[in-house]
This record gives structure tokens, sequence and C-alpha cells, in this order.
């Protein structure tokens, strides 16, 4: 089942469980997804691969990180509590995140492989760190540990 089948099952077991939270998180999910294949249709698309797929989900996913990270500095927890909830939600359709050990083991392969050693290679690590990462871990949390292992 693809993802688009599966959030049309979740809208309408979140509709008969009358959870509106959820029901507006992945009716919000599903508009995005509409609206990426509508913006793809010129170019003879119908419809999202996978890697669209997950890409979307991410960027859904660090909307509502930033979002939090702005209401909590601004006193809302009320909203940032709501905005955490839609994150978990979002969540469960992205592939499982990698834990920290997992992803130091990555950075430092292909560092490796790249033969990075300064701080200037940054960009030589990014490029296939985000390629392979994608969707499975946050972009600023791989970042942040490529920056720290080329200091």
């Amino acid at each position: 089942m693809g993802l688009k089948e599966q959030i049309g099952e979740d809208i309408k077991s979140a509709m008969k469980a009358k959870d509106k939270l959820r029901l507006e998180t992945v009716r919000g999910i599903k508009k995005a997804i509409l609206e990426k294949e509508v913006s793809l249709r010129p170019q003879g698309q119908d419809s999202l691969t996978p890697e669209q797929e997950i890409e979307l989900l991410a960027q859904q996913a660090k909307q509502r990180r930033d979002s939090i990270a702005q209401f909590q500095q601004a006193g809302r927890e009320d909203l940032a509590e709501k905005e955490s909830q839609e994150l978990a939600i979002i969540e469960t359709y992205l592939p499982k995140q990698v834990s920290d050990d997992e992803l130091e083991a990555i950075v430092d392969q292909i560092i490796a492989s790249v033969g990075a050693s300064s701080p200037k290679d940054l960009g030589k690590v990014m490029g296939p760190a985000m390629k392979q990462l994608k969707g499975k871990a946050d972009g600023k949390k791989i970042q942040a540990l490529v920056k720290n292992k080329l200091a």
C-alpha cells in the first residue's frame, strides 16, 4: 500500500475514532501530497515517487520542529504541545530514524570514503550524507555532527 492509500485509510479511521488532531494532521499531509502532485503534472509525472513522498514528509516534520522551537521561545507551550503531537503523527509515516550511534558510523564512513579532513570539506561530506540519510535523520543534526568531526 502506497503512502496516499495509507493516508486515505488513516483519515477514515481518524474520523471513526473522532480523533480530531490526527484527522487534521493526516488531512494536512494529504493536501501537501496532492499539491505536490499537481505541481509535477506539467513535467508528465502523475504521482509521487517513494523518495518524493519521504522528502515531503521530512519537510512537514521540519516545519513542525521549527514551529515548536518558535512557540517555546515565545512561551506558548500550548501551541508547542499541539505541534509536538502533530510531529509524532507525521513521524509514523517516515522511515525509522537512525540512532545516534548509527548516524555517527555512517558519517564516519562517508568522511573516509570522500577523504575529507578539514572544515573546508563540509560540502563534500554533506551531499552524500544527506542523500544516504534522507528522511532517516534531521539535517541539522547531520550537519552538526559533520562539523564536529571535521573540526
